[in-house]
Formats: C-alpha cells, structure tokens, sequence
C-alpha cells in the first residue's frame, strides 16, 4: 500500500531532506490501528518486517547506516501523540535519527535513491560497492522516524541529503482492480509492480 506520495500532494512529506516527492509503502493486510490497546506492538507483528529490499537499478553504493534499533509501533492514540513528540526531537538532531537505518545509492546521472527506516544489521552492503538490478540491499524495518515497519523511498539531485532536492519518480504498477498505470500511485493504493524491462533475476557471485 502506498501512503504518503506525490500522486496525492506535492510536497509529499516536506521538502526538507530532499524529501519532495518521497513515497512509505508497507504491506497489506496488517494489523489495523487501535485506539487504546494494544498501546503498541513489536514490529515483528507486521507483514512489512523482514521484507527484502532490492536495487533499482545498477548502483554505487554512497552510504549506509545500519545500528539504529527497530522499536515498537506507534499506531494508538497513545502512540501518535508519542510519535508527535518522537518526531520533534528526532528532528533537532542529525538526519539519521528521521531517517534511522538507511542505505543512499548512486543510480548515475545525478540521480540517487535513499532506503529509509531499514531493520537494523540487515543491510547487506557497504559504501563504495557496486550493486547490481535486483541484488538484495537490505530489509524493511521500523528505525528512525517511523510509526510502523515500512519503507520510504525517495530519489534526489545529490549525495548529501541535508542539501540534495527531491526528484520525481515514474513507476509501471497494477492496482487491486487489475488496471495498470505509469506513475506513482495515490495514498491507500494496494498495488503490484509492472516491470517495464525484462527481468534480470541476481545471482550472488
């Protein structure tokens, strides 16, 4: 499902951290939010944790952060006015404490894309490597900013994402009701992915 994303509104997020066009998808179905109890859950009760994530594109890796923890959901009344809270002081320091767990690749042409709120120890690369289509780069997981397991994905003019801008993404999709689209999707869209390139599976070296 996708929240979060230009289709809906521009900025999506904000436009700060290069965040302009960014997009959160996590899988569906998954425990609905709660007003009262549970006042959280572990992130492991979400089908969105653990979920590989895979190169776009071929790639240089330009940096990963991969030790920030997976805390519990802030999906009930009680969790969203901790997330407000969460959020504020998470934004007085550096980015990865938004961001937490993240992996930024350099797709070429000035184009890079960031992996946010990763499990923690799941990625699977280092800075400097190269990437390959398809080849695993990390998992889902609910670090940094985030008030359940999903993945926010962005791309952007720049490494460095304090002073990097957002740039707009084209995605080939298939909603719940069969039809495909080019684009981004709108907020609440179940979809599966169309690939518009034949598909090159990765095989580990």
């Amino acid at each position: 499902m996708a929240r979060n994303g230009p289709a809906t509104k521009v900025p999506s997020h904000t436009h700060n951290l290069a965040q302009t066009y960014a997009i959160d998808l996590a899988r569906r179905p998954a425990p609905e939010p709660v007003w009262l109890w549970p006042v959280a859950r572990r992130p492991e009760s979400y089908p969105t944790f653990g979920e590989p994530l895979y190169a776009p594109a071929d790639a240089r890796v330009e940096f990963v952060s991969d030790r920030q923890r997976d805390h519990f959901t802030r999906t009930s009344l009680g969790g969203l006015f901790y997330v407000l809270a969460e959020t504020f002081i998470r934004s007085l320091g550096s980015p990865r404490h938004l961001l937490g767990n993240h992996v930024i690749l350099d797709l070429g042409d000035g184009t890079y894309a960031v992996f946010a709120h990763l499990r923690r120890h799941s990625v699977k690369v280092a800075a400097g490597d190269l990437v390959k289509r398809g080849q695993p780069v990390a998992e889902c997981g609910n670090s940094g900013n985030s008030a359940e397991p999903h993945l926010h994905f962005q791309l952007m003019d720049g490494p460095d994402i304090t002073s990097a801008r957002g740039l707009p993404f084209t995605w080939r999709f298939r909603d719940d009701d069969g039809e495909e689209h080019e684009g981004a999707p709108a907020d609440n869209t179940c979809f599966v992915p169309v690939d518009s390139l034949p598909p090159v599976p990765y095989t580990a070296p």
